[in-house]
């Protein structure tokens, strides 16, 4: 009997989500049968999907905005980093449990391999889910946090329990990897001046309808960058390897997501990350 894998991106709102193409993409060139589909829920419905997942009537599910924490909590169990992060963006069904992952952490490592980003100094700006993310993701690495609330910033660290400094929300820190894990820049907005020309590289981990003026800085420096969209490819194929035990051909993710984001005009996501 053939294998179908039935998947889906639960999250709100998920209209303009790019995984659906993604993964779409992925069972196709596999020549896998399957579909994914974006569905908008609550948290009523992401209990339903959790119960789908168990029975077996789901393959499995990406969770995104504002539902990875609540993912994290009605799972039945998690892997390491999910646990440190507190977050899921990746559900799948275990000896008929419900499983939890945040492939977020893995597609953070291979975005910055990637892209040959400098890692001897990082500076990470958020105190949220991406933000955890990118923390433990960059655990033994030499790297600071800064948000705009120390307090937050502060519980960030010891809750994922990453040895970091924390720096002053504004402070540049010279020579620094910025991975920029908030939502500034998504609509046009800039971060604290100074931040981007003290850098050494620069990783916008959101996207939205283009560039942030940041990106774009670090750009016109000369810096080595990554988007929002190296991410979601990343973590994306991490999760459908988690499903399928296969990864899709190399580079397929990310050139139809960025196809997809050009073609829709997409507004801002920070569907990867958040």
């Amino acid at each position: 009997m053939t294998q179908r894998y039935d998947l889906a991106v639960l999250g709100s709102p998920v209209a303009h989500s790019l995984s659906p193409v993604m993964h779409q993409a992925g069972l196709e060139a596999l020549d896998l049968t399957g579909s994914y589909v974006a569905v908008d829920v609550d948290e009523r419905g992401m209990r339903r999907y959790a119960e789908m997942i168990r029975d077996g009537e789901l393959t499995g599910a990406n969770v995104t905005m504002p539902h990875k924490r609540l993912a994290a909590g009605l799972s039945d169990a998690l892997t390491e980093t999910a646990d440190r992060a507190g977050a899921v963006n990746t559900w799948y069904r275990n000896d008929g449990r419900l499983s939890g992952d945040t492939t977020d952490v893995h597609g953070v490592r291979e975005v910055i391999s990637r892209r040959l980003l400098p890692t001897a100094n990082i500076l990470i700006l958020g105190s949220g889910g991406a933000a955890a993310s990118a923390l433990v993701a960059c655990d033994g690495m030499p790297v600071s946090v800064s948000a705009r609330s120390t307090s937050k910033a502060t519980r960030l660290i010891n809750d994922t329990a990453v040895e970091a400094e924390l720096v002053e929300w504004g402070a540049a820190v010279a020579g620094a990897l910025i991975l920029n894990a908030t939502p500034i820049g998504m609509r046009g907005e800039s971060l604290p001046r100074g931040l981007v020309e003290a850098a050494a590289g620069f990783f916008d981990m959101t996207y939205g309808s283009g560039p942030s003026p940041a990106l774009l800085e670090a750009r016109s420096n000369g810096l080595p960058t990554a988007d929002g969209i190296d991410l979601l490819a990343a973590q994306a194929e991490e999760s459908f390897r988690i499903w399928t035990g296969m990864r899709p051909p190399d580079g397929l993710f990310e050139r139809v997501a960025r196809n997809a984001s050009r073609s829709a005009n997409a507004p801002p996501i920070q569907e990867g990350s958040e």
